[in-house]
This record gives structure tokens, sequence and C-alpha cells, in this order.
């Protein structure tokens, strides 16, 4: 990959009061159309990276030094009214419980609707029209029937793509997934990352996919990259960190897993 084809590299460190580098100079890069896994036991520091993209660190007290660069735009500079124009349009969020994400009072059309309008003005027609295209792109229908449904409805497997289908609506260029299999199955966990794959190949859609869970990364990811206390060991393409771990902290990661994966490099390959 060239420098062109980079959608957001970052190089940040957070601190919070009392406790300094909580994330100490984490810099990644994430190419166009790429998905990046990053792993690491939980405390590590991965949601608090998430967060800090999306320059919402400060709601947690926390603040943030360094540097996040999506398409030539250094978002560190932007004020916050520009980052609420970004936030859902440009870098988008699936979050771990998608039940505790959705408003249990209203409709899933609704809130599909509010996510549409939140960065577009136009007519009933062109918002349906969005709506239905997303719900179609996340494997969900989108009748009358469907949409008149509350979350309570819902599978949890369904409210996960529901929620995939919002962050996707106005095609964003990055995709932030933290923890976004955890509370599944693992028949539907496959299917989502399975779907995750795909949105990043039809959409051309950057993927940050944020796990504790190696062998999701394994199943889903180009490269992996392993963070620990806050800082990152190692990154590199995914087959190569599975096979030949080069960090001690990898090595262990990577020992403990019940069983390799079959067909690793699947993903990684992709890119190469």
């Amino acid at each position: 990959m060239t420098r062109q084809d980079q959608v957001v590299s970052f190089d940040i460190s957070i601190d919070y009061p009392g406790k300094t580098r909580v994330l100490d100079n984490v810099a990644l890069e994430i190419n166009r159309g790429e998905i990046l896994g990053l792993v690491g036991q939980s405390g590590c520091g991965k949601s608090t990276l998430a967060l800090a993209l999306l320059r919402l660190i400060h709601l947690k007290q926390g603040r943030a030094h360094g540097s996040i660069c999506l398409n030539g735009r250094e978002l560190m500079e932007c004020t916050e009214s520009k980052m609420r124009a970004i936030r859902g349009k440009e870098i988008a969020l699936v979050l771990q419980s998608p039940m505790s994400s959705l408003n249990p009072a209203l409709q899933i059309g609704t809130q599909m609707q509010e996510a549409w309008r939140a960065h577009r003005r136009g007519t009933r027609y062109e918002c349906d029209q969005a709506i239905r295209e997303s719900l179609d792109s996340v494997s969900l229908p989108a009748d009358s029937e469907f949409l008149r449904r509350y979350p309570s409805h819902l599978s949890v497997g369904q409210a996960q793509r529901v929620l995939i289908g919002m962050a996707v609506i106005h095609r964003p260029t990055l995709l932030i997934a933290d923890e976004p299999t955890s509370a599944l199955d693992v028949i539907t966990q496959a299917e989502i990352l399975t779907l995750f794959s795909d949105l990043s190949r039809r959409l051309s859609m950057s993927i940050l996919f944020i796990s504790h869970d190696l062998l999701s990364v394994a199943s889903i990811a180009h490269r992996a990259a392993v963070m620990r206390q806050g800082t990152i060991v190692e990154c590199r393409r995914t087959a190569d960190i599975f096979r030949n771990p080069s960090h001690p902290y990898t090595q262990s990661l990577v020992r403990a897993l019940p069983t390799l994966p079959l067909g690793l490099g699947h993903a990684a390959g992709k890119l190469s």
C-alpha cells in the first residue's frame, strides 16, 4: 500500500487525572478498504483509543495529545462543531451491546431516520431509499412491519445488524467496531464477522476492529496490532502475527489459543 491509500493515521497519547500515559504514543495507520484488528487484554486501552479517535475522550475526563489525520485532515485541530459533522458521517462507531445502544422507546424506522437526518437534508423518498439500501447491506428487511418494530422485538443478532446498518448509512470512511461480537453466540458472531468483511470489500470501507478475541481478529483482519498496557507492541500482517509472533507478549497470547484458526491468512492475503 502507498501513502495515498492511507485513510487514517494517528499517533496518540492519553492522560487521565492522576494517571498519565494511559495510551503512550499509540501510532497506527489504516488503509482504504483495510480491516485492522486491534487485540489485547481487557483494560489495556483499546476502547480508550476508540473514544480518542472520535475526539470524545474528554467525556471520561481524559486529555489527548498527538495527531489524528483523516483523509489528510488533522482532526485534533477541528472544533467541536466540525467534529459533530464528522462523527457518524465520516467516522462511525459500532459498540458491544446493541440492546444498550438502541433507544428502547423508538421504532427501528425512526432510529434509522434520525441517523440519516443527522447528516443529510432531503426528501422522505431519499431518506427511505437510504434506509432500504442500508438495511439491505446488512441483510435485514426494510418492509414496514420490520421498521415498526422496537428493539425489544429483535434478537440480539438482528439488533447488532441494525446498529451496523445505522453506522454505515452515510458510507463512512472509517468504521470503528469496539468488541462488536462479544455479546453474540458463536454462530451469530461468525455471521457478523462475515458481514464486516463484506462491507469493507463492497464499500471500500476501512475498519478498526477492536477485540480481545484473537480468533475473531485472525478470521477477518488484514493486519493485526497487539496492545499491551497502552502501547502497541507489534503490528504486522495477520498471518505473520499469528504464525510467527515476535514480541513475548504476543507469543503468550498465541500460545493461549485453544487451536489455530483454519484458513489463517485468507483475509491478510487480499491486501498484500
